[in-house]
């Protein structure tokens, strides 16, 4: 992925982005040592310092650590990976907890193939078939989200649009699937035309972009899923035990 040096977006921050989506998508693995800072200075063309920087991002996020004289490290995250279970919490349910009732304004599904990124993601060869759904969704009052899904293609899923109006790992339950694996990354983005369309927003108003990674690996299912909040119109929670 090419930086962008003609923007406000530092390019530490641009590399720690890319960095941090190594990580996330396992192209780094667990307890691997990543490029030396030499070799990241000569793949984007940046100073060790800038390189430096974005590091020590990924450090203090606890994605990455450091060795002295060895080199840095990926994270290992908690043990018997494959055992581990993450309660996946759906739109649908975050907005119960917050008693109120989730809405979905809009659904379209998509029968498409693979491009490189997206095979990369689900762990599937590039031109294979994949299914992507398209939801805008809300609460009653409001329409803040636009969800674009990509699911590795199978024959039961449905590709009637009305059936993916209500919650979608509801739906995936009823098909035997359970995703028990789920990393995300957030980040702030501009509107784009399709956005602001979508999403009845201007151009300046800020958007959350949060980026979920979900699977099953028992089931070979892997969900990558792209969502897109109206800032104004949405908070996202943490809780962390003390």
């Amino acid at each position: 992925m090419m930086l962008k040096k003609q923007t406000a977006y530092p390019l530490y921050a641009q590399i720690a982005d890319q960095l941090r989506l190594n990580i996330q998508t396992e192209k780094w693995a667990e307890g691997q040592r990543i490029p030396t800072e030499m070799e990241l200075c000569e793949h984007y063309h940046v100073s060790r310092i800038t390189i430096r920087k974005a590091i020590g991002d990924l450090v203090r996020e606890n994605l990455l650590y450091r060795k002295r004289a060895i080199g840095t490290f990926v994270k290992e995250m908690a043990p018997n990976k494959d055992e581990y279970a993450t309660i996946i919490k759906g739109f649908t349910q975050e907005l119960q907890e917050q008693g109120k009732n989730a809405t979905t304004v809009f659904a379209e599904v998509e029968h498409s193939h693979a491009d490189p990124k997206v095979a990369k993601f689900l762990n599937i060869k590039v031109g294979e078939e994949i299914f992507i759904l398209k939801r805008v969704r809300g609460d009653g009052k409001d329409v803040f989200v636009y969800f674009k899904t990509y699911l590795s293609y199978k024959k039961e899923y449905s590709l009637k649009s009305k059936d993916y109006y209500g919650s979608f790992y509801d739906y995936l339950r009823t098909l035997g699937i359970v995703a028990n694996q789920e990393r995300e990354y957030i980040e702030a983005i501009p509107a784009t035309r399709e956005l602001q369309k979508l999403l009845k927003v201007k151009e300046t108003d800020p958007i959350l972009k949060r980026v979920r990674f979900t699977s099953q690996k028992s089931k070979n299912f892997f969900e990558y899923t792209e969502c897109y909040y109206v800032g104004s119109k949405y908070r996202y929670y943490l809780d962390f035990g003390i």
